[in-house]
């Protein structure tokens, strides 16, 4: 719903409820859209709300709020419906205001006004270091962003934060990996680590690293001149982790993802936050001593049982860093954090919220929130694709863009529910058909910018050739059908943000879009643009600019292009 619509509305029930109920807020009042256009373009079931507190049967009260609605130039008829229900049928007048509020918005339509919001950190992709991201990080990737221009949307500030996790065991086995790969192309066997990685990427870094400390491979003394460069196993760590960084990074700007900031799991060791964090649990009475081990008292949150913190070996469990890692988002002033990660993180959530809960530092129950996804599996040609040859054993991110392009990507992997399990259909992502919802999305965008390309060469002086004007355009010869509802699934569009925002949810956008495109090709194909009657030509071009802006607004928050050709 507009927000003219919504404010006229709230504006005409505020007015009746203060005579039929004067004792009770106008606030209540919530408008939604009837799942059959036949019984009506909204529906409110204030009566029903009101039936306890006044005694009364809500058809009664429904009665009596009809009765005391003021006359209006936007709304046609108010009918009762099952129980108590009011039914609203608005005026074409009404619809032609929303496309006025988007010709009038632009860009920032559906978007609510800037600063009214708070500091929102969004975490996610956050890979180890320690090889290519694949479509799983995509899919975070694809959610993450998304959620967070979600937010911005809504008028809330947001901080993008990709967390790398550079120590630990994985960051060893990497080195152990590298370092052994290195020895190979020196013509030494040497065992390969059990938890090492075996893709192809780990013989180039091999290679790099070589490279880079001046060994010639094809010198038979290579080996006893790289013999400290081998063996400085730290050196290796530090190379690979940069270069798989910085290729994580290429490849998050192939996908068009920029984070405001990246923060280092090891920082928190050199600056002493995990420590503290552990300290501060120590000292709050909510840890004790068993086996060796330091437990953190999880069951006092809801946890299943107790967690350990410190094994017997004095290294922390994985857990542990990422509360002192919370524990800075915090600090930083960020009240609402959100954690887009894949679902086999679910064990993390209790403990992460237990520690900072027991940390006492005033950090509420839920904090943070998460985003948990499913696997993602690729299919192409009828069978699933499960290996790419530089990663070695998973497709990645790279492989989607270069089969299908980012927009696909992109589009694809936000245009399901989180938790649900997705099937990326690579020749379906490549289709130019309506089967192909991404196609068939930037289709209609391209297909509007196509029909006012004919009107400016068909009516050259029309409007003095500039499409600008068409927001100045009369819009009352605008009554069929199809154009009311097509203006009514425009005036949907700022809820859509606002719910697929509050749920987190940017498939619901994805959902909207391949809809809204769906409803325009239909009337594209039942009714011509370019009539010879030129208020209703101008009046119908408007409206086409409108979809098209639409269009454009919503693949944008998704991160995906609003194409003027295809």
């Amino acid at each position: 719903m507009s927000a003219e619509i919504r404010t006229h509305l709230a504006e005409l029930f505020t007015r009746a409820l203060a005579t039929v109920a004067p004792q009770h807020p106008a606030a209540i009042v919530e408008f939604d859209r009837p799942k059959q256009s036949s019984h009506g373009d909204y529906a409110t079931n204030v009566a029903l709300q009101l039936a306890k507190p006044l005694g009364q049967p809500p058809r009664a009260i429904a009665q009596a709020i009809v009765a005391a609605l003021p006359p209006s130039e936007w709304v046609g008829a108010a009918e009762i419906a099952g129980p108590g229900f009011i039914n609203l049928r608005v005026k074409p007048a009404a619809k032609h205001a929303t496309v006025r509020s988007i010709f009038a918005a632009g860009s920032a339509f559906g978007r609510a006004a800037p600063s009214t919001g708070q500091r929102v950190v969004v975490e996610f992709v956050s890979a180890n270091p320690t090889g290519p991201l694949h479509v799983g990080h995509g899919r975070q990737a694809a959610l993450g962003d998304a959620i967070a221009a979600l937010l911005e949307a809504q008028g809330h500030s947001v901080h993008r934060e990709f967390y790398y996790n550079d120590a630990g065991a994985q960051i060893e086995n990497l080195a152990k990996s590298v370092q052994a790969r290195a020895h190979e192309l020196l013509g030494v066997s040497t065992p390969f680590p059990e938890d090492g990685y075996h893709g192809e990427y780990i013989r180039e870094i091999a290679q790099g690293y070589l490279a880079r400390s001046g060994v010639d491979v094809d010198d038979p003394h290579a080996l006893e001149k790289a013999k400290a460069k081998l063996d400085d196993l730290d050196a290796i760590r530090r190379f690979a982790v940069a270069e798989l960084r910085a290729e994580q990074d290429r490849d998050l700007k192939a996908f068009g993802v920029a984070f405001d900031h990246y923060y280092l799991e090891s920082s928190l060791y050199a600056d002493g936050r995990v420590e503290r964090a552990v300290q501060g649990l120590v000292a709050a009475g909510r840890t004790y001593e068993k086996d060796g081990a330091l437990w953190l008292i999880t069951t006092d949150f809801g946890d299943d049982k107790d967690r350990v913190m410190r094994k017997s070996d004095g290294s922390f469990t994985y857990f542990v860093p990422d509360v002192a890692y919370h524990v800075t988002k915090w600090e930083r002033g960020f009240r609402k954090a959100i954690n887009v990660q894949g679902s086999d993180h679910h064990g993390t959530v209790a403990r992460v919220r237990a520690g900072l809960q027991a940390l006492g530092l005033g950090i509420p129950k839920g904090y943070p929130d998460y985003v948990l996804h499913k696997m993602v599996t690729v299919m192409k040609g009828g069978a699933e694709m499960k290996i790419s040859k530089r990663a070695g054993s998973y497709v990645t991110v790279r492989d989607l863009i270069d089969e299908v392009g980012r927009d696909a990507v992109r589009f694809f992997l936000a245009s399901r529910k989180a938790e649900a399990e997705f099937v990326f259909d690579i020749d379906l992502a490549r289709s130019q058909s309506e089967e192909n919802p991404v196609y068939y999305v930037q289709y209609a965008h391209a297909r509007i910018h196509s029909v006012l390309d004919q009107w400016r060469t068909s009516h050259p002086g029309e409007l003095g050739g500039d499409e600008a004007k068409l927001r100045e355009a009369d819009l009352t010869p605008l009554t069929s059908a199809r154009e009311l509802d097509l203006m009514s699934r425009l005036g949907d569009y700022p809820d859509v943000v606002a719910q697929a925002a509050r749920e987190l949810a940017p498939h619901l956008v994805a959902f909207y879009l391949r809809e809204l495109a769906g409803e325009f090709h239909s009337y594209y194909n039942a009714e011509r643009f370019l009539v010879p009657e030129a208020p209703l030509r101008i009046a119908r071009l408007a409206l086409a600019a409108a979809v098209r802006q639409v269009l454009a607004n919503g693949l944008a928050l998704l991160g995906v292009s609003a194409p003027e050709k295809m």
